[in-house]
């Protein structure tokens, strides 16, 4: 469970007090102009749009010529917030619809700043429809790009960096350089090939500050690549390269660089495959540069317990160190002790996570020198050999989890549903099994709660509540009255119900009382559940991103008042009964250290 994967509030949520218009999460499918007729009213009705949000439905042809038309009008325009628009569309359709909108916006002058259109089955052939887009000047301010699993495959990526090379020379031209902070490219399958390219728009834009490519079938050789382009961005503050190849190769090259990037925050190199000597590499780098890091993921790395000390010891000058994640290496269980004995030691020894979970075999293997390659002749070549067997194996494990083209062969024309789930399957499910009994439209995502406000009601907004609204839950006993609606669903749905009820509830827990006591009793419950069903890292991680203090894959603003949802956390710390000592420990760390 992560904020990407059930952050309903999303992108909506990051636009303060702008103008737009949002569609989320309607599930509605949009073939014709007259099934998308609301929308194109909406533009036409409204004088001011600054983004529209049409998330979580499914567009058309036809339908996406009638929403450019209406987009004209709109020279004001800045978002365009498109995530998991084309679900069961033809392959054909996709290029289509996205050069209508893009006309629209081309035609109308505006100035986009965010463009999302992550979990999108885009392919190569949807990045036909984007590259006349991507080069004019409405992107000339771009500032945030979001194509977290769209399936561009190496293919996709190479069309990708020359639109985006072409857009940096375009603008400059024009006296407007272009100002890209944010590249989220996840879950892409750009393997070698789109990697390398990808590394020439990064070289060549300059002015990144967050880059995420996890899951991208990645070698050693592309990263290498990728390391030369994040030396050019002296101002990246986020990378991202979790579950690539990274080896100890790919390791030492990213050492090298780290250096360069002193404005580093965050790293997440989990599950990369960078064994004891690539962890050698990266912590002689770190012993000596970016202090001002904060996260640090290296977990599941196959790395023993001599490099997990190796990286211990490179924490020294870290004073803002809020969370080093080691779990899944190799430690076995007194080099798990050693690694908490060394880090104990440390003024921010509490970022250490816990050890979970352990990598070790019987027949552990130590010699990365001889994997690395390093040599002539006959160890290279084996590690040529033993990359193509582990691509081939990605290659088969991922396509039942990807939107790439290669996937696609042998499903006709369609293109592939979006993979991961998203906030709509939450809604979509959850929403509509619970509320189609009842007379009237289903909840919608903007729908406030009502003057007289029943626990269902409360329970199933999906906005934050005003004191008023509170109040107007009519129950003697909220706390037993809220549980007995959260406690109809099971699983992840109970998991997600219990998460924002309380986030409901410690909105306003500043202001209230009866609130603070019911948030309090709710952040137990959900803690309660967590530990019960063996959940506690997924549980902590969620909350700690949905109140903003750990940052998540795809960046987003909490709706909900977040200094007051930390507020009724650190209280609920103070009763001995929360939780246990391992969260009640973490929580106060990242309270800590954001001045709570």
């Amino acid at each position: 469970m992560t904020a990407t994967t059930f952050n309903f509030a999303s992108m909506a949520a990051q636009l303060g007090e702008e103008q737009g218009i949002s569609f989320q999460d309607k599930s509605l499918t949009w073939n014709t102009a007259k099934d998308v007729q609301d929308v194109v009213d909406a533009l036409n009705k409204q004088t001011t749009v600054h983004y529209l949000n049409l998330d979580g439905n499914t567009l058309g042809v036809e339908a996406a010529e009638a929403i450019g038309e209406a987009l004209k009008k709109h020279p004001e325009f800045r978002k365009a917030l498109w995530k998991n628009l084309f679900t069961r569309r033809l392959k054909t359709e996709i290029p289509l619809a996205l050069n209508h909108l893009g006309a629209g916006l081309i035609a109308a002058g505006a100035k986009l700043t965010v463009l999302d259109l992550s979990d999108n089955a885009l392919g190569p052939n949807g990045m036909r429809g984007l590259e006349e887009f991507l080069r004019s000047p409405v992107c000339y301010s771009l500032q945030e790009l979001h194509l977290f699993n769209c399936g561009l495959g190496p293919e996709g990526g190479t069309m990708l960096s020359k639109a985006l090379i072409d857009l940096h020379d375009n603008a400059q031209k024009a006296g407007s350089p272009l100002q890209l902070r944010v590249f989220i490219g996840g879950r892409n399958r750009l393997e070698n090939t789109g990697a390398k390219a990808m590394s020439n728009a990064f070289r060549t834009l300059k002015t990144l500050e967050e880059i995420v490519l996890l899951q991208n079938s990645i070698f050693y050789q592309g990263i290498i690549s990728l390391a030369e382009s994040f030396k050019e961005n002296v101002h990246l503050r986020v990378l991202n390269l979790n579950d690539n190849i990274l080896r100890p190769k790919g390791a030492a090259k990213l050492a090298e660089v780290l250096p360069y990037l002193t404005m580093l925050r965050e790293i997440n190199f989990g599950d990369c495959l960078m064994k004891t000597n690539g962890a050698y590499h990266l912590g002689e780098a770190l012993e000596a540069s970016n202090e001002q890091l904060e996260s640090i993921d290296l977990s599941f790395n196959e790395i023993n317990s001599d490099g997990g000390l190796v990286l211990v010891g490179a924490m020294k000058n870290k004073p803002k160190l809020r969370y080093l994640n080691l779990d899944g290496n190799c430690f076995r269980s007194d080099g798990c002790e050693q690694v908490i004995a060394e880090m104990s030691k440390l003024p921010n020894a509490k970022a250490l996570q816990p050890f979970e979970e352990d990598n070790s075999t019987d027949e552990e293997e130590d010699d990365d020198d001889e994997e690395e390659g390093e040599g002539e002749g006959e160890a290279g070549e084996l590690e040529e050999d033993y990359d193509e067997e582990e691509e081939e194996e990605t290659d088969d494990h991922d396509h039942g989890n990807d939107t790439t083209e290669e996937a696609d062969e042998n499903e006709e024309d369609y293109a592939e549903e979006t993979a991961y789930v998203t906030s709509s399957a939450f809604t979509t499910k959850l929403f509509n099994e619970t509320t189609n009994s009842k007379a009237g439209d289903t909840f919608a995502i903007n729908k406030t709660i009502s003057n007289k406000c029943s626990p269902e009601e409360f329970v199933l907004s999906q906005k934050p509540c005003s004191q008023k609204d509170f109040d107007a839950l009519d129950e003697e006993n909220k706390l037993q009255a809220l549980k007995g609606i959260i406690n109809q669903f099971t699983d992840d749905n109970h998991l997600l119900l219990l998460v924002f009820t309380t986030l409901k509830c410690a909105h306003l827990a500043q202001s209230s009382k009866p609130a603070l006591e019911l948030a309090e009793s709710l952040y137990q419950a959900t803690f309660d559940y967590a530990i019960k069903t063996k959940q506690e890292k997924r549980v902590l991680n969620y909350v700690l991103k949905q109140l903003e203090l750990l940052r998540s894959e795809e960046s987003f603003k909490s709706e909900y008042n977040v200094k007051s949802c930390r507020y009724a956390l650190s209280e609920v710390l103070k009763k001995p009964q929360f939780a246990n000592d391992n969260i009640k420990n973490t929580f106060k760390i990242f309270l800590e250290n954001n001045d709570i």
